[in-house]
């Protein structure tokens, strides 16, 4: 059993969209790590990562949701990473970046209300927030998250994974069914590919917000 748990968040939001996952792994004794990266550039927040896993006492499940799988995928090749969990999550193979995985959606698929950049960092419309990012949660919550957006920068989108860590390291994702961000089919090539043990949740991109329970379980067997 691996008792570190290392959790990393996705663009536009911050490492709190975690406290749900957060209460449920500390009830049961797992010791929880959240790494608040900058989304200034994927080299950056991989350092980030591992600058934690350097301070942790023994191994670690490493955990990313949306572009955190992208993190997770460039820094879970340390030592210290027994195993990957992808929530509704980006795992692009080496040379990919999250830019070149949306650059073909699937056909009929929906298209995030990403904004132009402005200076180079990326908003999502406020006013379509709710219904993209997070349709399951209540409307006050998804309306603060959407009003506390973190500006994710174009520089981070377009960082390429060079040794995906999931070559290496056996793998669990959890699959959104809901997901208007990352369609639900792209995240089955991904699981796919990794090699990873996938379940389903009927949820929205925002699913470990919403259903909190349901990523903790995924990562109990991860661990």
């Amino acid at each position: 059993m691996t008792r570190n748990i290392v959790l990393v968040h996705g663009g536009f939001v911050d490492g709190s969209g975690w406290q749900g996952v957060y209460n449920e792994l500390t009830r049961d004794g797992f010791r929880v790590h959240v790494v608040q990266n900058p989304t200034l550039s994927l080299e950056g927040d991989a350092a980030l990562t591992r600058r934690v896993l350097d301070g942790l006492d023994g191994p670690a499940v490493l955990v990313g949701h949306s572009y955190g799988g992208a993190v997770i995928s460039e820094a879970g090749t340390h030592p210290s990473v027994t195993s990957l969990v992808y929530i509704a999550a980006f795992a692009p193979d080496e040379g990919e970046s999250v830019s070149t995985l949306i650059a073909a959606p699937p056909p009929g698929a929906p298209t995030p209300p990403i904004l132009p950049p402005r200076e180079g960092f990326l908003f999502l419309d406020r006013e379509k927030f709710a219904a993209s990012f997070a349709a399951d949660l209540p409307d006050q919550v998804a309306a603060f998250m959407a009003d506390s957006q973190v500006p994710w920068s174009v520089g981070a989108l377009g960082g390429a994974v060079t040794e995906p860590a999931w070559r290496h390291k056996p793998s669990w994702y959890l699959i959104a069914t809901e997901d208007r961000m990352i369609p639900s089919s792209a995240q089955r090539m991904m699981a796919e590919r990794a090699g990873a043990k996938a379940v389903e949740v009927i949820g929205s991109h925002a699913v470990h917000v919403s259903q909190p329970a349901a990523v903790a379980d995924l990562i109990r067997e991860a661990a």
